[in-house]
This record gives structure tokens, C-alpha cells and sequence, in this order.
């Protein structure tokens, strides 16, 4: 049976199976194979009950010294205990709303169990709902056995079973990592590997297969988002004459460009003038400057005679973009627009009339830029703002509003160092590491829960002598299943408890025009202190805004803090930032320590991966990456390294020199890898 076929023809699978397999993305033989298990147990060695320790989990040989007892404790909870035995001791196994364990064993019938020893009230050694085999029909006793993530009824027995017989049909399969590199790295072969990953003949056979694994997914990708570089940057672009036209505007800023910033610029002048299109991604921290350069790249494409545009994800960041933008230009000569989907039928008609005759030649705005009446007479140059919030399609409609314009992408948030090439393989980078002189860094404390009253003390007190604070909650409403302090209610009790303050509220249930007018009273003043959820993480600046409490702190990953964080400190003032949490976790710890000793959002996020790891981090694919079957980005680097030398060895060479890997590259690549 070949990889490709679906995976309902398998033995013992059929329609309905398949549905749930389909439901862990499982489609065919080959996406089953690929299904790696999350853990493995060892169940190779059987031990005697005299000497199995508690916490310990373990094998033993038992007989059944009864038949199962069943008793209610109440009305819905049923406990099923059972005593069994061997030549050194006794031991009970229980266990809870299990009423079909009774048809399963049989006093004085011989059985393997496997589970963690406790113990019980009467200090007696247990073991709470354990796996079992009788005697003689062992299928996993003195083996190391998969363990797999589930879905609703699909259970371990399901998918062992069924991973058997995908090993057994899908027969030898070809390689396709290069004979040298394998030779070179020392990567274990594919049918070995395949088969003791899910059921190794020890750990050691497991760890070189997981290398293997690790080492492939990390190869195939880095190929993959190569190949669509390469592709990229083959695109003819537009050809810009001018690159010190630049210094025009520079030397009219009111600050001098940092040096990172310098560079980047340089790198973006180099791109235009190059002939070729133009993809690149500026990742910097926030507060680094990367609307400036941003200003300097679009006014290099307007004095090179095209047109530019500029998508951000919000109206109110949009618009603060086009108030600074275009005061900017409009010393220069240059006139500017704002569009978004609540500008007047009127106004839009006149703006999208100068865009398409020239007239108006930077064009910033929401999504409203991609929309199908907007016609641009000559757009040469592209910017997306945060670009984690826009998706390939979205940046592609914009850039198709002209003939192969450069595209220049902005992101704040910063990604280590290390992955930066993996992430975003298909992009050049440059990234900002530098922040202005002068700004001060955000002094940051992390408090316990009964210090509340202090905190929102302090908020009123530096509200009354004119300053504004962001209050942050995991929360919208309160539900039963949670505690956590929530936006709706704690801007009612600020409200009744801080009356010569003006609370404001803010969360992602609100409309857009909601949130919009919301914040526009915040930028205002209107508003002293706005209770938010994350919708604030993306925002706009508020110099007035120094302060930030954080509710719930643990509830939030590192970098999703950092970024929260950084919407205070803008106006030169003293910034505070006070994380809320009632935890005594070691980690949690470690994390708050992490954002309260450091700034750098480049070395936070790297903490962030340490210590919550990379699923956490990514979270929902939120940078692109597809998802990692088996590597870990943090504690594979030894491997990532490897593979990355792998990946220039072939790249020198060529992909089509390896067709069944070029293959599996494509295929990646087809599954539509979302860079937003």
C-alpha cells in the first residue's frame, strides 16, 4: 500500500475510524506514519511487588485474587477494587466509573498490569485504573510501547493497533535524505528509524530515530522556505536610480537615525536598486524605530517616481501612522491619504480618484487598501505594519495593486535570534537592535495578589497629576470555570472604587468602530485609565500612558507581556509596568523575574521558549512556522545547527539534484505555510 492512499483502506480502520483520524489531520498512510508519539512507556521490565516503590510506574505479573468488587460511594461514583497477588506480596488496584472491568478479569486468572504505585488511606500499595493484558495473550508487556495525543473516541489501543499495520503495508519505503549527508551528519536510515520511533527496540535505537526525525523536519523545512525564496527574489522588480534622496528627509527629522536603523535602510536602498523584487521583514523591538524607516524607504520610492502604500491591522493605528506620516511629507511636497472602511462614500471617491490618476502618492490605510476599486497608477513600493496580523492572501492582493513592487514588512515581535532564519527562511531580514538614545527602559515589578489596593493607589495618584495607565485582564467576562480577574468587572469596581477617575473599557467582543472610538478617547485624554484585554498588544502610541497593570500575569507568555509592556514609555516620562499574580509556581517565578530583570524583548523570547517551550510560543501559528511533528526548536538547536549546514550543502548544489526530497520540500510548501 503506497503512502499516498487514504488511510479509511487500511485494515480495521473503514469510514467512520477515519473521520477521527482525519480529526488529528491523519488523512493517509503516510500522514499516519508521521503521527509521532508524545511519550513512550517502558514496560520491558516486569517487576515483583515487593519491590515496586511508590511514584514508581511499573510491570507486574499478578494473579486476580477475586473477582472485581464493585460499591457506590454516591449515587454517581462507582469504585472497582481488586486485590491481586504474586510469590512476594499483595497489592490493590482500583478503579473509578469503570463498570466494564468486572467483565474483564476473573479471580485466579494470571495478568500483567501497568500503572503508578500509590498508596492508600491505610497506607497499602495501589495502583489506580492501570493498563492490562492477561497472561499469554501479551501484546505489549516486555516491549516499549507508544503513547499517542488523542482525540474523543480514539483511543491508544486504536492507533497502536493501527500504526502496526501502517508499518506492516506501507512495506520498504525509499529514502530520500542524500546517502552523503546522512554518511555526514550521521542520520540514521528511514525504515529503521520509521519503525523505532513508534516501537523502539530500546531508548537508544528511539533516540536515534528521533534524531533522525528531528533532523529531517528541520532540513525539509529550511529547503522548502529556501526554494520559495528563491523563487521571490527571481521576480524582475522595480528598478530605483535614487538612494540619496534619502538624506532629504532624514536631515528634517527631528532626531538622528539610530545606527541599526542606518543599516537597515541601507539594506532596503541595496534591494530596490538591485532590479529585483524586493520581500523583506524588519523585526525589531518595540519603541526601536521602525516607522522611521519605514518613512525613509517609502520616500525613496516616491522620489524614484512610484507611488507607495501602507496597510496597517487597526483604523486608529492606521490613522497614526498617516497624522505622522503625512505631516512628515507634506514638508516635502508629498501628498499623502488616509483609507479605511469608515471613511465617507464622498471622501473615498475623491481619494481613490487621486490614487489612480497619481495625484496622491503615499496611500496609508487598513484593509480597505486591498479592497477591488482601488487602483493605483504606479505602486512600486509596499508596507504591512505588524505583519503577524495579516496573512499571505491579504499582503498579496496589496501587492498586486502593482506591477512586482518591494515589499517591506514590519514586525515588533521579536523572535531569538537563532530561529529567525526558520521562521522566516522565505524573507530577507534585518532587524533593529538598537533603541533611541534616551528612551528609558520600563521599570517592571512583579506583585502578589494583596497588593492590589496598592497598585490601583498608585494608578490613581499618578493619574492626578496627569498621567494614564492600561489595566490588562486575561478575561472578558466572568465564567464558572474561572477566578481570573476579568475586564468587565474590574472596570465596574475601579469605577466604584477610584470615582474621580474615568474608567474605560475595551475587549475583542466590541466592534471594530467600538474599540476604534474607545481608544480614540483614551489617545484623547477623555479616558484615564483603560481596562483592556490583549486588543491593546497591537496599538497605538499614547504618550500620556505610563503606567500598566497586568492582571493574572502567569495567564500570559513572555513575549506576549513584553509587547504589553511596551505600549507605556512612550512620552519620555518614567514608565512602570506591574504584573499581578498569585502563584508560587517555580516557573511562573522564573518568568516574572525574566520580565522584571530585562527590556529586551530578543532576550526574552528566548527565555520564553526555554521555559514554556515551542508550542506554547507559537501558539496557533501565529508566526507561520507549521507545526512541529517531533522537533523542539529550543532543545534541538545541536541538531537545528546541523541541518542548517545540511541545508546549505544542498542548497549550493541544487534541490533538483534530489528529486524525492525536492518532493517532500513541494509538498510542505503545498500545505500552504501561512507566514502572518
Amino acid at each position: 500500500m503506497g503512502l499516498d492512499k487514504s488511510i479509511q483502506y487500511l485494515k480495521g480502520v473503514g469510514e467512520k475510524r477515519a473521520e477521527l483520524f482525519n480529526k488529528k489531520g491523519i488523512k493517509t498512510v503516510g500522514d499516519l506514519l508521521y503521527f509521532f508519539p508524545r511519550t513512550h512507556e517502558d514496560r520491558s521490565v516486569v517487576k515483583p511487588i515487593s519491590q515496586c516503590d511508590e511514584g514508581e510506574t511499573v510491570c507486574i505479573s499478578v494473579t486476580a485474587y477475586q473477582d472485581p468488587q464493585d460499591r457506590y460511594v454516591r449515587r454517581n461514583m462507582l469504585i472497582t477494587s481488586l486485590v491481586v497477588f504474586d510469590d512476594s506480596g499483595m497489592m490493590n488496584i482500583v478503579w473509578y466509573n469503570n463498570k466494564y472491568i468486572k467483565n474483564n478479569i476473573k479471580a485466579g486468572e494470571k495478568y500483567i498490569f501497568f500503572g503508578t504505585v500509590t498508596r492508600n488511606k491505610q497506607g497499602r500499595i495501589q495502583m489506580t485504573a492501570p493498563v492490562f493484558e492477561k497472561q499469554g495473550n501479551e501484546r505489549f508487556t516486555g516491549k516499549i510501547v507508544p503513547v499517542y495525543p488523542l482525540t474523543a473516541n480514539l483511543s491508544q489501543k486504536i492507533v497502536q493497533t493501527t500504526m502496526e499495520t501502517a508499518l506492516k503495508e506501507a512495506g520498504r519505503m525509499a529514502e530520500y535524505l542524500p546517502e552523503k549527508i546522512r554518511e555526514k551528519y550521521m542520520i540514521a536510515e528511514l525504515n529503521f528509524s520509521m519503525q523505532n520511533i513508534h516501537f523502539p527496540a530500546d531508548f537508544e535505537s528511539y533516540n536515534i530515530a528521533r534524531t533522525r526525525f528531528v533532523f529531517e523536519e528541520l532540513l525539509v523545512l529550511q529547503l522548502a522556505l529556501r526554494e520559495r525564496r528563491q523563487k521571490n527574489t527571481q521576480n524582475e522588480g522595480r528598478k530605483f536610480t535614487d538612494a540619496k534622496c534619502i538624506r532629504e528627509l532624514t536631515d528634517s527629522m527631528p532626531f538622528e537615525l539610530t545606527g541599526a536603523q542606518k543599516r537597515t535602510v541601507n539594506e532596503i536602498c541595496r534591494d530596490c536598486m538591485s532590479g529585483k523584487q524586493m520581500n523583506r521583514l524588519v523585526q525589531g523591538d518595540v519603541g526601536s524605530g521602525k516607522t522611521a524607516v519605514a518613512a525613509a524607504a517609502i520616500f525613496m520610492a516616491v522620489r524614484n517616481g512610484y507611488q507607495a502604500a501602507m496597510m496597517a491591522p487597526t483604523e486608529i493605528l492606521a490613522g497614526q501612522h498617516a497624522d505622522s506620516l503625512g505631516e512628515l511629507f507634506e514638508k516635502h511636497g508629498i501628498k499623502t491619504a488616509f483609507l479605511s472602511g469608515s471613511t465617507k462614500a464622498k471622501e473615498k471617491r475623491e481619494i481613490l480618484e487621486k490614487i489612480a490618476s497619481g495625484e496622491v502618492q503615499v496611500v496609508i490605510g487598513t484593509h480597505a487598501l486591498i479592497q477591488e476599486k482601488v487602483e493605483f497608477k504606479n505602486l512600486g513600493f509596499v508596507v504591512a505594519d505588524e505583519q503577524h496580523r495579516f496573512g499571505v492572501e491579504q499582503r498579496a492582493k496589496l501587492m498586486a495593486k502593482g506591477e512586482n513592487p518591494h515589499m517591506l514588512i514590519m514586525s515588533a515581535t521579536p523572535i531569538p535570534r537563532t530561529l529567525a532564519l526558520i521562521l522566516y527562511g522565505d524573507l530577507d531580514i534585518s532587524v533593529i537592535d538598537e533603541l533611541p538614545p534616551g528612551r528609558k527602559p520600563v521599570k517592571t515589578y512583579s506583585v502578589k495578589e494583596n497588593m492590589r489596593k496598592r497598585v490601583y493607589d498608585f494608578i490613581e495618584e499618578n493619574v492626578k497629576k496627569g498621567m494614564q495607565a492600561y489595566v490588562v485582564c486575561p478575561l472578558v467576562a466572568e465564567t464558572e470555570k474561572s477566578d481570573l480577574e476579568n475586564a468587565e468587572e474590574l472596570a465596574k469596581k475601579l469605577a466604584e472604587n477610584y470615582p474621580d477617575i474615568n474608567v474605560g473599557l475595551m475587549h475583542g467582543k466590541m466592534k471594530p468602530k467600538e474599540k476604534d472610538e474607545m481608544m480614540s478617547r483614551f489617545v484623547s485624554g477623555e479616558i484615564d485609565v483603560l481596562v483592556a484585554t490583549t486588543v491593546i498588544e497591537v496599538g497605538v502610541n499614547v504618550p500620556n500612558a505610563n503606567i500598566m497593570a497586568i492582571e493574572n500575569a502567569e495567564r500570559f507568555g513572555l513575549s506576549q507581556l513584553h509587547q504589553l509592556r511596551g505600549r507605556t514609555g512612550r512620552g519620555g516620562e518614567q514608565a512602570y509596568c506591574i504584573l499581578i499574580t498569585d502563584t508560587d509556581n517555580e516557573i511562573t517565578k522564573k518568568r516574572m523575574d525574566t520580565m522584571c530583570e530585562s527590556n529586551d524583548g530578543f532576550y526574552i523570547s528566548e527565555q520564553d521558549l526555554k521555559l514554556r517551550g515551542p508550542g506554547d510560543f507559537f501558539g496557533t501559528r501565529q508566526h507561520g512556522l507549521p507545526e512541529m511533528r517531533i522537533a523542539n526548536l529550543f532543545e534541538d538547536k545541536a541538531i537545528l545547527k546541523l541541518s542548517q549546514e545540511a541545508a546549505n550543502e544542498i542548497s549550493e548544489k541544487g534541490l533538483s539534484e534530489y528529486p524525492l526530497l525536492k518532493k517532500r520540500c513541494r509538498a510542505l510548501l503545498s500545505e500552504d505555510i501561512v507566514m502572518n
